[in-house]
């Protein structure tokens, strides 16, 4: 082999020792050692609240007495998008139009809050007053026990028992309506009575409109 070939395969042993490094510190003894981004990356995971990690907040908006469709535009407009709404009368309707319903209440309450908060809406129909007090967003198990579902709806009673319970719903005036829209119902009577424990048996209501007395 001449002098020139021995000094360009020395070049090229060379340049591949390179290339096969680059990228890769190593410190004393032969250790790998991290580059920056990867400092910077461990340092933020050892430290969750270093600002890289906080996440983005903004003020949200008072939205008690706005429609619901003005304030899920609202909402949106300052940043928050994960946005739900509840029956506050808690008949369990849902708020299929948005804009036949008003804002009671929010939760949260208005002030700076990260983005990805979920905002829920009490709301009541336009022509219905607020309650003083939220009915709540969750019908609750009627578990063992027969609940008192006096005044509450018909939907939210068929909710709360177990779905493998027969259930019988007739109308207490007597005038044989059939209960379509359970939402729009109130309990009057039931069997079993409230505190009777449930084991399987049947359960019958009857019940009328919510604007007509029992």
């Amino acid at each position: 082999m001449n002098k020139h070939a021995t000094v360009a395969a020395l070049i090229t042993v060379v340049a591949l020792a390179l290339t096969a490094c680059e990228g890769t510190e190593t410190g004393s003894g032969g250790a790998q050692t991290p580059t920056a981004s990867q400092s910077v990356a461990s340092q933020n995971a050892a430290n969750p609240d270093t600002d890289d990690n906080k996440a983005e907040t903004a003020a949200l908006p008072d939205m008690a007495g706005k429609g619901l469709q003005s304030a899920q535009d609202q909402a949106q407009e300052a940043g928050f998008y994960n946005l739900t709404s509840h029956d506050a009368l808690g008949r369990g309707r849902n708020q299929i139009l948005d804009r036949q319903w008003k804002v009671c209440s929010q939760t949260p309450q208005a002030g700076e809050r990260p983005t990805d908060t979920k905002v829920d809406f009490a709301t009541v129909k336009l022509e219905e007053d607020c309650p003083a007090k939220d009915a709540g967003t969750e019908t609750e198990a009627a578990g063992g026990t027969m609940p008192d579902f006096k005044g509450k709806s018909v939907k939210v009673a068929r909710q709360a028992l177990d779905s493998s319970t027969s259930l019988t719903v007739t109308d207490a005036s007597r005038q044989g309506r059939m209960v379509l829209v359970e939402s729009n119902w109130k309990v009057c009577s039931q069997d079993p009575a409230a505190g009777v424990k449930l084991d399987g048996q049947p359960v019958t209501l009857t019940a009328v409109k919510f604007e007509e007395s029992c």
